[in-house]
């Protein structure tokens, strides 16, 4: 009778996901086999440096063997949350962070929206090139570039708001802290704004033209379809760039900071990785250095997966 019963069963079909792993290494051996240099270049340069962070629990001396360094535990991280300067420079990065975040995430996609509706081919490419080209310039040239617009002797900034009688002498913009900030921000957009403009203009080249017939015959304006065809059908790239961008907030690197700041400013313009390239590497404090940069590293990713989290149960968009 049990025989029978079993016979009535249809055999079960194991799903195509749940295959043995041999069995598809083995059908897609080309596959592995050529991916195995990107595995090989992953593990050295992102993986085999973690080895590295041993030294945020020790007081690190160079040149001695790993066996002979002195183990002193969460010593430094205690430090590093006890300095009132952590804080600030904790601050700096969030506000820039954020600012870069909203700022340097939306113009992109207005621009690439404005130049998906231009007609004229050859005028579109033309704003298209000129828009990319600053993301090539050196952030050395850059600063210079910020630097002298915004200086007090021959600045165009300063010479246009005195020509228009909005202010009664030069403002000096890189020597007030308040300001700091918006031009950190303002010297980005100008470099990045073209260059991130790219993924979403490749986005926008996959939506489907017969969407915007339809919706033309149908009465609706050029702010319509934009607003009901372009942008949904773009919505995956926006989130998954979203989820990516909130990820890298506290890792805006230090290289616009550095350049375009100084000593009348350093309360605005120090971040972490500057603050941790000072202490960790220009004082000689390894340890210490170390201990910031795991922090960072730690808040990045806890930022990743609760933005991966959120969005996945809002949009069911993710990028793990």
């Amino acid at each position: 009778m049990e025989t029978e019963k079993k016979k009535a069963h249809p055999t079960e079909v194991i799903p195509e996901n749940k295959r043995n792993f041999w069995k598809t290494m083995k059908n897609q051996k080309v596959l592995y086999f050529m991916s195995i240099p990107f595995v090989i270049w992953v593990f050295i340069f992102n993986y085999l440096p973690v080895w590295g962070w041993t030294m945020a629990f020790q007081n690190y001396r160079p040149g001695r063997a790993f066996t002979e360094q002195e183990w002193v535990g969460f010593l430094h991280f205690i430090e590093l949350f006890q300095d009132p300067h952590f804080y600030l420079v904790l601050r700096n990065t969030l506000v820039m962070s954020l600012m870069l975040l909203i700022v340097g995430f939306t113009i992109p996609i207005l621009f690439a929206v404005l130049l998906n509706e231009l007609k004229d081919s050859i005028f579109k490419r033309s704003v298209q090139t000129i828009s990319y080209l600053p993301h090539f310039v050196s952030w050395v040239v850059v600063a210079g570039i910020v630097t002298k617009m915004l200086s007090t002797d021959g600045g165009v900034v300063n010479d246009v708001l005195v020509g228009l009688n909005l202010i009664d002498q030069p403002i000096q913009f890189m020597a007030q802290g308040h300001w700091f900030w918006v031009i950190v921000t303002g010297a980005d957009i100008w470099k990045e704004m073209g260059w991130n403009s790219i993924i979403f203009l490749a986005a926008m080249a996959g939506v489907d033209p017969q969407l915007y017939e339809a919706a033309r015959v149908d009465g609706a304006n050029r702010w319509r379809r934009i607003w009901h065809i372009t942008l949904p059908g773009i919505r995956p790239t926006i989130m998954v760039i979203l989820i990516l961008s909130i990820g890298n907030m506290i890792s805006i690197g230090f290289e616009r900071q550095l350049l375009l700041g100084n000593s009348l400013v350093r309360e605005y313009s120090e971040v972490l990785e500057l603050y941790a390239l000072n202490y960790g590497i220009g004082m000689g404090n390894y340890s210490y250095g170390t201990a910031l940069g795991i922090f960072n590293s730690m808040v990045s990713i806890i930022l990743l997966l609760l933005a991966n989290g959120l969005f996945k149960r809002m949009s069911n968009t993710s990028v793990m």
